[in-house]
């Protein structure tokens, strides 16, 4: 017996309300550990990756972004999702880090794996620490737009 038995959900039904680019929404049915059922509704995602990449003297380069549903410029670590599923993801963040940043790196360290809002997506964020950092030229999407910024670690913290 699964010494967390007690706490899992079991599908019994799902159905794809939304299929959209970016997210897929579906309105699942579970039964309960108690037996009874509910109804959970979630986005499955494709997964992306998050780099932290950080100079020898300990400044993080991160990205001032316009976010629609936020209606809001907010600081964040480059990121960028996933082409598939099955995509390496230090392929991904080393591609992501040079489009948005024009940063190569010589040292790359997984930092594991980060769950943005488990409450209702799958969404799975390969976390990676970049050193040894080379500065060239981005890359940006034509529907991307950031400014990039080296702060000092206490200060981003």
């Amino acid at each position: 017996m699964n010494k967390y038995e007690n706490l899992t959900e079991l599908k019994t039904a799902s159905e794809k309300i939304y299929d959209g680019v970016i997210l897929h929404v579906y309105k699942d049915t579970v039964t309960l550990p108690n037996g009874k059922t509910a109804g959970r509704e979630l986005i499955r995602h494709v997964g992306a990756v998050g780099i932290v990449p950080m100079t020898d003297d300990g400044k993080v380069y991160v990205e001032r972004q316009y976010r629609y549903p936020l209606d809001a410029v907010i600081t964040e670590i480059p990121a960028g999702k996933l082409d598939s599923k099955s995509e390496d993801r230090l392929a991904a963040a080393k591609r992501e880090l040079k489009e948005e940043t024009g940063i190569t790196a010589d040292e790359w360290t997984d930092m594991g794996v980060y769950y943005p809002a488990a409450a209702y997506t799958d969404e799975k964020i390969t976390l990676y620490l970049a050193r040894g950092l080379h500065f060239g030229a981005q890359n940006l999407d034509d529907d991307e737009f950031l400014n990039i910024e080296a702060v000092p670690l206490p200060q981003l913290v």
